[in-house]
């Protein structure tokens, strides 16, 4: 199956609940591909019709979870941050982080998705799902670093490809640096977000 297409079937939706519960509660390699067939419903034959394995399931979630997310922050309209174009590089990342926290706060069980997966570093299941959201979300990155060089956001002596590598790995690792817990209360969540976003702008804003 291609994992970046959607797909629909009867009791898609019961997959995928059952996906999320066995996922959330397991790392990639004790989850059992049984128990979420068995949960959700489906035969044997009606999943293999639409997957491979689990590892096809589990990239689908992943891209799923990842869509639903991006779809919840162009619904804010307003807040969205490629709507942003006169505004800063740091300006966007916040309203990006603070609209990302609220889906989490809405959608939990795609945070502790997210948080599972984080878990899986050093695994190959890892660098194969982040061979394919990887790129999503790096273009979408990639775009705000442009319009903020463009508009001259960011001191000139650091090179584009500076900026990239340096921002990517801290808001890719922003969980890690303030280790967050599951429940984590969201103004909790928020407050950090705005501190970390404000030292990243301080630090390399004009």
């Amino acid at each position: 199956m291609e994992n970046t297409a959607e797909i629909d079937f009867e009791k898609k939706e019961e997959l995928i609940k059952a996906a999320l519960d066995e996922f959330t509660e397991k790392n990639f390699s004790e989850a059992s591909l049984n128990t979420i067939i068995k949960k959700a419903g489906i035969s044997k034959g009606s999943f293999y019709y639409h997957f491979e394995n689990k590892e096809d399931l589990y990239l689908y979630l992943l891209n799923h979870a990842f869509n639903a997310k991006w779809e919840f922050i162009r619904a804010r309209g307003d807040h969205n941050p490629a709507t942003l174009e006169k505004d800063d590089l740091f300006a966007k990342i916040k309203i990006q982080a603070r609209l990302g926290a609220e889906f989490a706060a809405a959608y939990p069980q795609y945070y502790q998705l997210a948080m599972k997966f984080s878990s899986e570093k050093g695994h190959e299941i890892y660098d194969t799902a982040l061979d394919m959201l990887g790129n999503k979300s790096e273009n979408i990155f990639d775009e705000m670093v442009e319009a903020a060089i463009r508009n001259g956001n960011i001191k000139d002596h650091f090179s584009r490809d500076f900026v990239v590598k340096i921002l990517r790995y801290l808001i890719n690792h922003f969980n890690e640096i303030f280790d967050h817990q599951e429940g984590i209360g969201l103004d909790e969540l928020l407050a950090d977000l705005d501190n970390f976003v404000d030292f990243l702008k301080y630090g390399l804003s004009r």
